[in-house]
């Protein structure tokens, strides 16, 4: 699936940020192929209102 940061992580908790980073996000518009398990779910449904996701 792929992950695309569509909101600044600026003003965002710090495990939010912590959680992006962990999914190599840093910055608006970068993109990221990671695998459909129960890890990676966790992280999406942690900071869905900032993320776009598309299988």
């Amino acid at each position: 699936m792929t992950i695309t940061l569509k909101k600044s992580l600026i003003g965002c908790k710090k495990d939010q940020i912590a959680t992006a980073l962990s999914l190599g996000l840093k910055k608006v518009g970068d993109q990221t192929e990671q695998p459909d398990n129960a890890s990676t779910q966790g992280k999406i449904k942690k900071i869905s209102h900032l993320i776009e996701v598309s299988k």
